[in-house]
C-alpha cells in the first residue's frame, strides 16, 4: 500500500470540466429536496448528536439541501472500503468519520466514489463540496482545496505477534531482516536509516523487496523477515484485521505517533465555501475534545494517527 501522496499527482480542473458544469451538468448542492438528518447517530459505539450552532453556521446551500457531498477512492484500507467485495455500501475510518461530522453538523455527508485523480478537479468544477480520501495536505493542493486537517500519516513497522524480536522503534531494524514494498516511500525510508546504523556503530539492514505488501506480509508470517515496513494505517489495520488480530503487531513508537516521516492528512473542501470549512474544522474539534475520533480510529487499529487538534491547512511543503 503506497502512501497517496507519492503515488497519486495532483490534478488540476480541466477547462472542459469546468465547461460542462457551466452548461448545468454538474450537481448543485441545492439541487433536489432536502436530506433529513437524523437527531443523534451512533458511531464506533458513541452517539452524535447535533450542534445547533454549528449547523447555523452552515453554507445556506448546504443547510437547504441537507447534504454535503462529498467525494472518495475506495477502496484503501482501513480510510474507505466496501462492506462487501462487489457491493455499494461504503464503511472505513474516513466514511465513519464523515457521518459523525454530517451527525453533529446536522447534515448528512453523501459519500460517492471518484478515482482519486479525478477528485481535487471534480471539487473544483462543483460537482462535490469536499472529499475524504486520505489525501495529504500538502502546498500545492492548498493551492485549490482548503483543508481540514484530522490525521497524520507515516511509516509503520509491522512484526509478528508478540514482537518476538523486541522492536520498538525503526533503529532497532538495524541488522535485521526486513520486508518492504518495491518502489515505495518506506523503501526510501529504510534506505535513509542505512546512515543512522552505520553512524551507530551497527550493522545495515538487511533490506528485503516485494512487488506487494501481501507478499512481504508473507515473508513476515513465515519468519524470513523480523519486521514489515508500511504505511502506519495499513500496519494497524493489517495488525487487526489478520486472522482476528492473532497474526500480527504493530509498533508503537512514541516519538512517532503518526508514523515515520508522517504527514498530515485533511478533508479538502472547496475554496468556494469558506464558511464550510469553518464550520467542518469547528465539528472536528468538538469530536476530538469529546473522544468520539479516538473511538472512530481505534475502530480500525490506528488511533495513534489521530490529531489532537483540527488544523487548517497546517502541511508547510
Amino acid at each position: 500500500m503506497t502512501p497517496r501522496s507519492a503515488s497519486r499527482p495532483l490534478v488540476l480542473a480541466a477547462t472542459s470540466a469546468v465547461l460542462v458544469c457551466l452548461l448545468g451538468a454538474c450537481d448543485s448542492a441545492s439541487d433536489g429536496p432536502a436530506s433529513k438528518a437524523p437527531a443523534s447517530l451512533k458511531i464506533a459505539g458513541v452517539t452524535v448528536k447535533k450542534n445547533a450552532e454549528l449547523h447555523a453556521a452552515l453554507p445556506d446551500a448546504v443547510k437547504k439541501s441537507g447534504t454535503v457531498r462529498v467525494a472518495t477512492d475506495v477502496p484503501y484500507a482501513p480510510f474507505e472500503m466496501f462492506v462487501k467485495e462487489g457491493g455499494s455500501e461504503l464503511t472505513g475510518l474516513d466514511y465513519d468519520l464523515g457521518q459523525a461530522l454530517g451527525a453533529r453538523l446536522g447534515v448528512v455527508f453523501k459519500f460517492t466514489p471518484q478515482k482519486f485523480d479525478g477528485i481535487v478537479p471534480a471539487i473544483q468544477a462543483g460537482k462535490f463540496d469536499a472529499a475524504m480520501s486520505a489525501i495529504t495536505d500538502n502546498k500545492e493542493r492548498q493551492q485549490v482545496v482548503d483543508f481540514v486537517d484530522y490525521s497524520q500519516s507515516g511509516s509503520g513497522i509491522l512484526v509478528a505477534k508478540g514482537n518476538p524480536q523486541k522492536i520498538t522503534t525503526l533503529h532497532d531494524l538495524c541488522g535485521r531482516p526486513v520486508a518492504v514494498q518495491a518502489a515505495t516511500n518506506q523503501l526510501k525510508l529504510l534506505k535513509a536509516h542505512q546512515q543512522e546504523c552505520a553512524k551507530a556503530g551497527g550493522k545495515q539492514i538487511k533490506i528485503q523487496t516485494f512487488p506487494k505488501d501481501s507478499d512481504a506480509q508473507l515473508a513476515l508470517r513465515s519468519g524470513k523477515v523480523d519486521a514489515d515496513v508500511l504505511t502506519k494505517p495499513a500496519a494497524g489495520w493489517t495488525a487487526k484485521t489478520a486472522d482476528a488480530g492473532k497474526a500480527f503487531d504493530l509498533v508503537e513508537d512514541p516519538k512517532a505517533p503518526g508514523g515515520y516521516n508522517a504527514s498530515p492528512n485533511g478533508i479538502a473542501v472547496s475554496k468556494k465555501l469558506p464558511q464550510l470549512t469553518d464550520a467542518v474544522q469547528k465539528a472536528l474539534q468538538s469530536l476530538i475534545d469529546d473522544g468520539t475520533v479516538k473511538k472512530i480510529y481505534a475502530k480500525y487499529g490506528v488511533a495513534s494517527i489521530a490529531l489532537k487538534s483540527a488544523t487548517k491547512n497546517a502541511a508547510v511543503d
